[in-house]
């Protein structure tokens, strides 16, 4: 049977190593600032920006919050962020997604200074991870990284496929794979075979929004599965993009949903936001 991989238990350790680094800094008077800007009033990202809020609380992070209406325009909101990128006393600017169809995502996404873009989407920082330069990372590639090396996962050499190539998960992710010194494979929903490609991976990170699409037939034996999907089933229950009862007694390892990716996008979040200081 598969090692489960913990998510919760990682990003707990991370969140305390976090906890220690931000007491140092106020210590020495220094201060970490994390602003989150929700528009409307979404349900689930009500529920991400409470727990983004709450994860400040506990490692000392100073969180603003701006919670504006849905009918706020683009405009509006472009003044906000301009106003955060001056605050001297502003870290980390934080713009929860999606956003209502009325305001350009890109747009707002650009608007936010690299330096202060702890979420990682900024073109800058994105190009950043491309040709090795130091910058913010997609929160949870990067998560899914530490949730490897502190499970004792070796990733040079070894063979990876990342099926999904989306700009937040898919494309950062074979990019951190890469500067891991692995073979890396993109795979989508045009790849030809995509049995055979997933097959031979000997890392397999699962991102292609299909509840239970990963079967076993899908993974080599052995393999580490990284499942990064989270839905809920018929029965309301949650569910990821990889069948973990079919898969998980042929894998030597395997994230559960919930628990294993989604608690490490958090840390990871706030990771970026003690290195924001600097």
């Amino acid at each position: 049977m598969a090692n489960i991989i913990d998510g919760k238990a990682i990003s707990a350790q991370i969140k305390e190593e976090l906890k220690e680094k931000v007491a140092v800094m106020e210590a020495e008077g220094r201060q970490v600032t994390l602003a989150v800007i929700q528009v409307g009033s979404d349900p689930a990202s009500s529920v991400y920006v409470g727990n983004k809020k709450k994860a400040c609380a506990y490692i000392g992070i100073r969180s603003l919050s701006y919670e504006l209406e849905e009918k706020t325009t683009e405009e509006e909101l472009l003044v906000l962020i301009g106003e955060l990128n001056n605050r001297e006393d502003v870290n980390g600017i934080l713009v929860q997604l999606p956003l209502p169809s009325h305001i350009e995502e890109d747009k707002i996404i650009k608007a936010i200074r690299p330096e202060k873009d702890v979420d990682g989407f900024h073109p800058q920082s994105v190009g950043a991870l491309c040709i090795g330069q130091p910058g913010f990372v997609s929160c949870t590639p990067a998560g899914i990284i530490q949730l490897l090396k502190r499970s004792g996962i070796e990733i040079a050499g070894k063979e990876c496929v990342v099926v999904g190539r989306s700009n937040i998960v898919g494309k950062p992710m074979a990019l951190l794979l890469l500067r891991e010194n692995a073979t890396v494979t993109v795979a989508h929903s045009k790849t030809k075979d995509l049995k055979d490609v997933t097959r031979r991976a000997d890392i397999l990170v699962v991102a292609v929004g299909r509840p239970k699409m990963i079967t076993k037939e899908y993974v080599k034996e052995g393999a580490v599965v990284i499942d990064v999907g989270i839905h809920r089933n018929a029965g309301n229950k949650l569910c990821g993009d990889v069948d973990y009862d079919d898969v998980a007694p042929i894998c030597s390892a395997i994230t559960p949903v919930p628990g294993g990716v989604g608690p490490m996008t958090i840390a990871m979040l706030m990771n970026n936001c003690v290195e924001s200081i600097k």
